[in-house]
């Protein structure tokens, strides 16, 4: 079983994960995104070489990640492990070296007034620029992330007793962020994951399915959660509670 997100990764691009859907995503507007391992890996990689190589990020660095919980916002969240970053929720947010911003979210003086590196998400699909204005000084992810590498080894790797996630009163390494933050899931299912409870419970979600050789069905709060849709995703099932 992997213990890092790394191990973690390494699994979804082998073997018969390489090919097959991991993460599907249905957004507003009937925008539905199929990620199989190996594209999920090498968006993954891109942002994680976009963290090292332009933002400087390695293992103890503070990132947030104020999105919504999303297909991006989830490679978000992976490459920041990916790299050795800590990701920080909560009342430790306050505290990040860099912050990941979504549109609903880019203006907020907490987050344009902080110190510390800046990113402003694209959220749709084919979106290759920031729609709008930039907050001051952010970078614009969805221009940026795909001219770095869809290949990623960590010069210095994140360990299995590395921190991981900082929540409220919470601090989980590397290895509890897959044996006891992740949600269990039965072997190779397909989870349903609502996104209405936020990022964090989302990414126990997927990593517990992950992690159980699985994949993950991720609904935006807007789209209705149907029998015929599960049908049509072979939806295995439920989505579960985040520790």
């Amino acid at each position: 079983m992997a213990s890092t997100i790394p191990d973690l990764l390494r699994q979804l691009r082998s073997g018969h994960h390489a090919s097959s859907p991991r993460l599907t995503w249905y957004g507003p507007g009937g925008e539905r995104i199929e990620l199989s391992g190996r594209v999920l890996d090498n968006w993954v990689a891109k942002t994680s070489n976009f963290l090292a190589e332009e933002l400087e990020a390695e293992r103890g660095t503070l990132v947030r990640v104020d999105l919504p919980a999303h297909w991006k916002a989830a490679i978000v969240a992976l490459a920041a492990w990916q790299v050795g970053a800590v990701v920080v929720d909560g009342a430790d947010a306050g505290t990040a070296e860099i912050t990941f911003v979504g549109p609903d979210h880019a203006s907020h003086t907490d987050v344009t007034d902080a110190s510390g590196a800046c990113v402003a998400v694209a959220l749709g699909a084919l979106e290759m620029a920031y729609p709008g204005e930039l907050p001051s000084g952010a970078y614009d992810y969805a221009a940026l992330v795909r001219q770095f590498a869809d290949s990623f080894e960590p010069f210095d790797p994140p360990a299995a007793d590395d921190a991981a996630l900082a929540t409220s009163g919470s601090l989980l390494t590397h290895a509890e962020l897959l044996g006891r933050f992740a949600t269990p899931a039965s072997a190779d299912s397909r989870v349903l994951v609502t996104a209405g409870s936020g990022l964090m419970d989302s990414m126990a979600q997927l990593l517990g399915a992950w992690a159980a050789g699985g994949s993950a069905v991720l609904l935006h709060e807007s789209v209705e959660d149907t029998r015929a849709l599960r049908d049509a995703e072979k939806v295995s099932a439920e989505d579960g509670t985040a520790h």
